[in-house]
């Protein structure tokens, strides 16, 4: 039998919500703020193990094809994903004061603890906190990849491997539950009307900044390749669409890398670049949630100055080298650092985590055919260059 798409599954979870808030008496609403509560407390500790399993294996790895394209691909591939944050921060300055500064305080009441509360919740501290989990996993990894760390790679596969079963088979199944109960929460509040509202506003400047941002990357690989930037986009529109449909730029990897081939890309270089970048280029990702966590942060009143954004998206653009093959696997491992700098409760989070998934399929597609730009550059680079280095 087919699976029903996470997508599915969250926006029936979000209309069935709002529906049974219209009926539900208060203490069962109380059950499912109970079950959401719960969650919440068994994510916060499950983040940093999180970032653990999945960062340092996923730098460790960079260490297997060492060489100077490696680097540039990597530097590139960084460049790109940081920029893109940036990019959504300042086209958000913009915009969502004026779009919903209407709104502001649509989130305030969202807080935990206020109005409706669960029936009793257990307290689950983490070992270790986010920041100090992202730099143990960056140390180890990169020790990884500098030295013989056969046995410590071997282990840190085997832990990835436990995280990454854990989000698949406890967190991802769990999530339409819990984003249920949070608008079944702001139904039952009276609160669900401002929030949607905000929603779909979030919804239209992230498609608006996914067009634009797919439009930068091929004009300024254009300019640099002397290729017609509109004609490589449409190359690598099979890819795409690809992505749209299966939400994995890993399981898009053979047609991203026949359209990357199909603009003039050398093979060997395409071969390197494609399965690179599907790991650690991520710069549609990183717009959607900057985006998100610049519009909650705003209408709850939160310092949303530069600096404050600056220091999020970097440790937000090591943050999604961890971004595994599972739908919604980079806002699982973003969470964590959302939660550290900008201290948002679990229903905070949970509308962020809402937003992400309904945008999942564009953002991964747009991630995919950007790599095919990424790759344009870089096999410049490589022919004038590089010619020696071979993979």
């Amino acid at each position: 039998m087919k699976r029903i798409p996470l997508l599915a599954k969250i926006a029936v979870a979000i209309l069935l919500g709002i529906l049974c808030s219209l009926f539900f008496p208060v203490w069962a609403v109380r059950i499912f703020e109970t079950f959401n509560s719960l969650f919440s407390n068994f994510l916060g500790m499950f983040i940093p193990l999180l970032i653990l399993g999945l960062v340092a294996p996923a730098i460790a790895d960079l260490g297997g094809s060492a060489g100077k394209l490696l680097g540039i691909t990597v530097l590139l591939a960084f460049a790109s994903t940081i920029l893109s944050g940036f990019v959504s921060y300042f086209v958000c300055d913009l915009t969502f004061p004026h779009l919903i500064s209407g709104n502001m305080g649509a989130f305030d009441s969202l807080a935990e603890g206020k109005t409706i509360k669960p029936y009793f919740t257990l307290e689950m501290p983490p070992f270790i906190n986010v920041v100090t989990a992202l730099v143990l996993a960056v140390l180890v990894g990169l020790g990884c990849a500098a030295v013989d760390g056969r046995p410590l790679k071997g282990a840190l596969d085997g832990f990835s491997a436990i995280v990454s079963f854990v989000i698949d088979r406890v967190i991802i199944p769990c999530l339409p539950v819990y984003i249920y109960g949070l608008f079944l929460k702001m139904g039952a509040e009276g609160t669900v009307v401002s929030v949607l509202s905000v929603f779909v506003k979030i919804v239209a400047v992230i498609i608006a900044l996914h067009v634009a941002t797919l439009l930068l990357q091929f004009l300024f690989a254009g300019a640099i390749t002397r290729k017609n930037p509109f004609l490589a986009l449409w190359t690598m529109m099979p890819a795409y669409a690809t992505a749209l449909g299966t939400q994995s730029s890993a399981a898009t990897i053979p047609v991203t890398l026949r359209c990357t081939k199909n603009l003039g890309v050398q093979d060997q270089v395409a071969s390197f670049t494609v399965p690179l970048c599907a790991t650690m280029h991520m710069p549609c990702s990183i717009l959607k949630i900057v985006a998100c966590t610049y519009a909650v942060a705003f209408t709850t009143g939160m310092n949303v100055d530069l600096g404050v954004f600056a220091g999020f998206i970097l440790m937000l653009s090591v943050t999604m080298v961890a971004a595994p093959g599972v739908p919604g696997g980079a806002i699982m491992a973003a969470l964590g650092v959302i939660s550290s700098v900008f201290g948002f409760d679990a229903s905070m989070q949970g509308l962020i985590i809402s937003i992400y998934i309904a945008l999942d399929c564009f953002g991964t597609a747009g991630n995919v055919t950007g790599d095919g730009a990424l790759s344009l550059i870089v096999d410049k680079i490589h022919k004038r260059y590089d010619k020696e280095c071979i993979i």
